[in-house]
């Protein structure tokens, strides 16, 4: 599928990539897979705004999949980061930050009354459950399908036949014995958890999700599901995890479960709380968290965790959004979109379901609600890959599958929303045309 701008930098730069990384990309979506054609490749970044190495500049919808709530380049961001860098990168030792930032995340995030900080979302994810399995001496998890966790072996399967049976491997390199601890059921289906869990809750360590599923596309919680999860894990003595690696200080500054009322016992973190620098953190109940090293006997530790530069940008994300003034802001711009969005859909006849919670936003293009992942798949991403490049063309980056979120910042203005909105306008006569 051709596009309208130069994009010839970007594709010797693939090429060149490729030789050299698997696929040519460090991370498998950015591929261009869901959408075909070949990824654009960023120079530069400010504001709202993006420009890749042919020149051409984007109004921006990605933010780095979620972490810039304050933009590209925010001044207050890297003007935090340039300090840390030149104080020193790494010391392998406690810092200030450290605590600063861990002091910000209790304070804020309801379920958090310990936190470690870790790497990445995968590590938080990772260590949650093994944390979970060591404070309860239980070994199965449940995890819903459509909700990813990050790519430990655990966590890459697939449903296997009817509610109850063990998950398969989905991916090559992860063992069968390992994936036979992991059950996945549909994700707002509570009667499939209660089953489950009346059948086998003796042995089920937690339950992992998303709060707000972000990657099946934007999927919300149906009243009573995140309520029915709490009261049944407390029943059975299972861990509830929250995995808000994209909806914590996104939704809220609470996070989802602020949103919804809902506590969980653990909490995984990444993305907004490194403002765009490799972090993540997983914390809840003091009685769990202390169960882990040096502490407990649950083993977990990272050279680089609680990086100076990660926590000088966390810091300087949290202060800014602390007072809840840009989730007012962002919250209202993201409303904006996706009610211009729906309205230019439903003028041009195209089949297309609108999700938008605060600042995250979803459209999928299927003429049905989706709350799970058989409904997500409905979609046609034919249609949802015409629409991103015809968007591209017109200097609008979203994700380059149907199956992601989207994301407003606080450096987008409603002028940006508008010509947003009318670009799609002209994409969606167009689809309904062919």
């Amino acid at each position: 599928m051709g596009s309208k701008l130069s994009h010839e930098k970007s594709v010797a730069a693939f090429a060149a990539a490729s030789q050299v990384i698997p696929g040519g990309v460090n991370s498998p979506v950015r591929a261009f897979g869901g959408v075909g054609g070949t990824p654009v490749f960023m120079a530069s970044g400010e504001g709202c705004r993006v420009t890749d190495i042919d020149g051409n500049t984007y109004i921006d919808y990605l933010a780095s999949w979620g972490p810039l709530i304050l933009g590209h380049a925010a001044p207050a961001v890297v003007a935090a980061v340039k300090q840390a860098a030149d104080e020193g990168s790494s010391f392998g030792t406690p810092t200030l930050r450290e605590t600063r930032l861990a002091e910000m995340v209790v304070e804020a995030v309801p379920s958090v009354e310990k936190v470690r900080m870790v790497n990445s979302g995968t590590e938080a994810t990772m260590s949650a459950i093994r944390l979970a399995r060591g404070f309860t001496g239980r070994d199965a998890i449940v995890k819903f399908e459509g909700c990813y966790h990050g790519h430990a072996d655990g966590l890459l399967v697939a449903a296997g036949s009817g509610l109850m049976t063990f998950g398969t491997p989905s991916s090559p390199g992860v063992p069968a014995d390992y994936a036979r601890q992991t059950l996945v059921l549909p994700y707002n289906n509570f009667d499939a958890v209660r089953a489950l869990c009346d059948a086998r809750g003796s042995e089920i360590a937690a339950i992992i999700l998303e709060p707000i599923a972000g990657n099946m596309g934007t999927v919300l919680p149906v009243p009573g599901f995140l309520e029915g999860l709490r009261e049944i894990t407390r029943q059975h003595g299972i861990v509830l995890i929250f995995d808000e690696v994209i909806s914590g200080f996104r939704v809220a500054y609470g996070g989802a479960q602020q949103l919804y009322g809902v506590t969980p016992d653990l909490t995984t973190l990444g993305k907004i709380i490194g403002g765009g620098l490799p972090v993540g953190a997983y914390g809840g109940r003091a009685d769990i968290m202390d169960a882990i090293s040096p502490i407990g006997g649950t083993y977990q530790a990272g050279t680089l965790s609680g990086n100076p530069l990660a926590m000088a940008a966390g810091i300087a994300v949290l202060d800014a959004l602390r007072d809840g003034t840009v989730y007012a802001r962002i919250d209202a711009l993201c409303e904006r979109l996706c009610q211009g969005m729906a309205e230019a859909a439903a003028e041009a006849g195209v089949a297309r379901h609108g999700v938008g919670v605060q600042s995250m936003f979803c459209g999928f293009f299927t003429d049905r609600p989706v709350r799970n992942y058989t409904d997500a798949k409905t979609c046609d991403t034919e249609r949802y890959a015409a629409f991103f490049h015809a968007m591209l063309d017109r200097g609008f980056t979203f994700a380059p599958s149907q199956f992601e979120t989207g994301f407003v910042s606080a450096a987008h203005a409603e002028a940006d929303i508008d010509a947003t909105i009318a670009a799609a306008r002209e994409v969606f006569r167009t689809l309904a045309a062919r």
